[in-house]
């Protein structure tokens, strides 16, 4: 959630932190601050609200700059947004100045001891209480890194710390537990970021942090221990986009660029996976087959988007491989005692890698002893690290809060999965696989044949600005793309939108059916599904006798439904399991458009945030 930014060189902190901050506004945030250490001094600005705000401050009343700093984006768990609470956040004396990301559980019992001890805390926040407990572990002779040590054992919950004392300059010490941190290796200057992406303009070489770890940037060193002060292994990568794949490049928003590049992430992700003898292979999955073969049961944990796609995803594991697949939101996962034993075979799926129930849920699983395989868009993040196995999609950096290209792409790997368990356990023939695959194969193409044929629905978006509902229905895999449509302009327009089954409108939401409410029906392929055709057919004829205005997404050449919708959006003639990979973008374009014309902020939608890293 929280954007984190630290920096040692020899350039300016200030420019290298505000920069690094503009590149991490994509995961939502209510109020941004910086520090920097210049001439034995520590100064500092924060302000509630967007980093233009903070901007604007500091051009009133500009800092000292050093080679020395840190910054914050700050999405709010403990006090309201506001410049107080916002970080970086100082001891009494002013010496010491902390950033935070996640939750310190024990920070109220924490803060009466400072208290009685006659310190003064002027924030409601959890994080303050380590600046001041940072300050009275500090020694010079031992150093910031070591006071982190002292102080982590002491904190309860999941967190990621950076902080610098004016009396160590040119050193930012940086702690995680359970909540994302990488450093950025640079030539004569070292990064800390909660993503890459903050400081991707500078180096591209990282080293991810391990759980439990204290990492001391120095301009020509990087340090890594544990919490007991032991020296930690880590692991160095190499990032392999550039910083132009974060940039707009020409688009009004980031998620109009990443819903065009959705065709280049499909055909990135199924890239490298037959292998000389025409075998699929996943490298990546490094599950002895024996292993997988012994599996009775699949249960796939995920949130928000990640959790639609597993709901298609459990239509195709059935299908292929004829294992039972249960869907679980990682949320409600680990507390209601679900079964698993070591036949069980976890997916976690997660576009960041730092979802912490996602991660509780893999950490649940794996207490178990099932096995567990993430599908995740993010090189060294912590879902896949703490996994058996990872698939990881090739989308590149997905800025835009609401999520698009990492739909698609996890689409694709859950297909992958599905299909590779089928050919492992046997149970779908090679040539059946090899179809299946050179049908995903043309998914790019068809995907920017949609893209091209869009207008009309931005049009259509438009001219609904003003209504305050709209439902969506859809049967078999056209569900979860109806829930995926709902939760989309939720997140983006702001309005009351639910996804249902379309069987289930007898059953109680056909009551909300009134003169011209817009219905979004997403409709199957006659030729895969006849029988689901004919009955969602049926279901428009329902609510459109009852006034509603139907939207209806159905495949080319499609004639049956014509006399029934008011607005038809053509795709594209799919294998029916594979049609939630072109029916879900004209709903994406709606979201947006409608969003746009709603005068919403699109990319950063109000309240949320990109990466959910606390439960």
């Amino acid at each position: 959630m929280c954007g984190i930014v630290g920096y040692v060189g020899g350039r300016s902190a200030l420019d290298i932190v505000i920069a690094g901050l503009r590149r991490l506004e994509y995961r939502g945030y209510d109020s941004a601050g910086v520090a920097v250490l210049a001439d034995g001094q520590l100064a500092s600005a924060k302000r509630a609200g967007k980093l233009a705000n903070l901007e604007k401050a500091l051009a009133e009343a500009p800092l000292p700059d050093g080679g020395t700093g840190l910054g914050h984006t700050r999405w709010a768990t403990h006090g309201v947004p506001n410049d107080a609470n916002a970080h970086p956040h100082l001891d009494n004396a002013g010496r010491v100045s902390v950033i935070h990301n996640g939750i310190i559980e024990n920070f109220a019992a924490l803060r009466d001891e400072l208290a009685e001890r006659g310190h003064t805390l002027v924030s409601e926040t959890d994080t303050e209480v380590v600046a001041h407990l940072l300050a009275e572990e500090f020694h010079a002779d031992t150093g910031l890194a070591d006071a982190m040590r002292r102080v982590c054992h002491r904190l309860k919950g999941a967190f990621t710390l950076v902080a610098v004392h004016a009396d160590e300059p040119g050193v930012v010490v940086g702690a995680r537990r359970n909540s994302p941190l990488v450093v950025g290796r640079g030539d004569g200057e070292n990064f800390l970021a909660s993503d890459v992406a903050a400081f991707i303009a500078y180096t591209r070489e990282a080293v991810e942090l391990g759980q439990d770890q204290v990492v001391e940037l120095r301009r020509d060193t990087v340090t890594v221990t544990d919490f007991d002060g032991n020296p930690a292994d880590v692991r160095e990568y190499h990032v392999d986009w550039d910083a132009s794949a974060a940039e707009k490049g020409g688009y009004d928003y980031f998620m109009l660029k990443e819903i065009a590049e959705q065709p280049k992430a499909v055909a990135d992700t199924l890239l490298g996976r037959i292998d000389a003898s025409g075998r699929l292979t996943l490298d990546e999955v490094r599950i002895p087959e024996p292993v997988l073969r012994e599996i009775n049961k699949i249960v796939i944990v995920a949130c928000g988007t990640a959790f639609h796609s597993g709901l298609i995803a459990k239509y195709a594991i059935e299908h292929w491989t004829r294992v039972p697949c249960e869907v679980e939101l990682a949320s409600e996962f680990r507390y209601r005692d679900p079964i698993l034993d070591p036949r069980t075979l976890v997916v976690a799926i997660s576009q960041s890698g730092e979802t912490m129930d996602t991660l509780m849920a893999l950490r649940h699983a794996r207490e178990q002893g099932s096995k567990v395989l993430a599908i995740c868009n993010t090189n060294g993040s912590t879902i896949p690290r703490e996994s058996d196995a990872v698939l990881y999609t090739h989308a590149g950096p997905e800025v835009a809060v609401a999520s698009t290209k990492a739909f698609l792409t996890q689409l694709v790997a859950c297909y992958l999965v599905a299909l590779y368990l089928g050919q492992v356990r046997g149970t779908k023939w090679g040539d059946e696989i090899d179809t299946v695959i050179h049908e995903l194969s043309d998914i790019g193409r068809q995907v920017e044949q949609v893209l091209g044929t869009m207008e009309p629905v931005r049009e259509l978006a438009r001219s609904l600005k003003d209504k305050n509902t709209v439902l969506f229905l859809g049967r078999h895999v056209g569900y979860p793309v109806a829930l995926e449509g709902a939760l989309k302009l939720k997140e983006l327009a702001y309005m009351h939108a639910e996804g249902f089954a379309a069987g289930e409108l007898k059953h109680g939401p056909i009551a909300l059916i009134e003169e011209d409410l817009p219905v979004v029906v997403v409709v199957p392929s006659p030729r895969g599904r006849s029988v689901l055709h004919d009955k969602i057919v049926s279901n428009i004829q329902e609510i459109r006798a009852r006034g509603a205005r139907t939207i209806v997404i159905a495949e080319e050449g499609d004639t049956t439904v014509l006399p029934y919708a008011d607005h038809l959006i053509s795709i594209p003639q799919t294998p029916t399991l594979l049609q939630p990979l072109v029916a879900t973008v004209p709903l994406q374009v709606f979201a947006c458009e409608l969003a746009t014309a709603r005068g919403n902020e699109v990319d950063q939608p109000r309240n949320l945030a990109k990466s959910v890293t606390v439960e």
